[in-house]
Formats: structure tokens, C-alpha cells, sequence
């Protein structure tokens, strides 16, 4: 009988190399279109959802960097104007990297709460606590 050892050895050799390569967390990029001069994104939602954070949070971010004022009308987000989706997903991650990912771990498992009016955010995984600068 092989012992523990050579057994997970010899599974370890067995597994593909890429097994385990891929993220877990991924943004989805913005769907969306121009109409007129205003900027329609079908999936801010759905972004926010993923993200874990309120779609009202998401949005007063977005308008302040973008400098744009969007309103969710139903499913879909309308901007006043029209705005690049590159430039939308470069802030969309600017978000993540500010307000989801722990700066401990790098893991997405974050809460957001304030204590004293300061925002904090707490890992689910590590445990870590860090405070937010940006005030939304």
C-alpha cells in the first residue's frame, strides 16, 4: 500500500496545469450604446451586483470621476452625455481597486460601513480593516 505521501504526489502529477490559474473575480465590462447625446449601459447593474457593492455607490462614484450625471431609469443606467466604455471600464476598476479588493489579501470578500463617519472596509477573508479615503 502506497503511503499519503506518494499518493498526493501522484495526484498532483495527474492534475492539469492549468487547474487553479484562473480568477475567481472578474469585472464585467460595460454593455452599452449612444443614443443621441446620452450614454445608455445596459449592465450597470449587473456590474454592481458582481462587485458586491450598491448600485447608488457605484453610480456616485462614476459621475464624480467621469463628470457625468447618470440615473438608473428601471434596468438600464443614462448618462447626460456621451462617454467612452474603455474610459467607463478604467473607472469601473479604479472602483474595484478603491472599494472591493482588500488591500491585505486581495481578495474581493470586503464590507463597507462607517464608524465615527469614516468609511471602513472589513475583509471576510483575512479579517483585515482598512479605512477609506475617498468620501462618496
Amino acid at each position: 500500500m502506497e503511503s499519503y505521501e506518494e499518493m498526493l504526489t501522484k495526484a498532483r502529477s495527474e492534475l492539469p496545469e492549468d487547474i487553479g490559474k484562473s480568477d475567481r473575480f472578474v469585472v464585467p465590462k460595460v454593455i452599452g450604446h449612444i443614443q443621441g447625446n446620452k450614454t445608455v449601459i445596459s449592465n450597470f447593474i449587473g456590474i454592481a451586483q458582481t462587485i458586491g457593492r450598491p448600485v447608488e455607490h457605484l453610480l456616485k462614484f462614476i459621475n464624480r470621476e467621469m463628470a457625468a450625471l447618470g440615473e438608473v431609469k428601471k434596468t438600464l443606467v443614462i448618462f447626460n452625455t456621451k462617454l467612452s466604455a474603455t474610459k467607463m471600464n478604467e473607472r469601473i476598476q479604479m472602483y474595484v481597486d478603491n472599494f472591493v479588493i482588500c488591500r491585505t489579501c486581495s481578495r474581493p470578500d470586503t464590507k463597507l460601513h462607517k464608524e465615527s463617519g469614516v468609511t471602513i472596509m472589513t475583509c471576510q477573508a483575512c479579517g483585515a480593516r482598512h479605512s477609506i479615503a475617498s468620501k462618496i
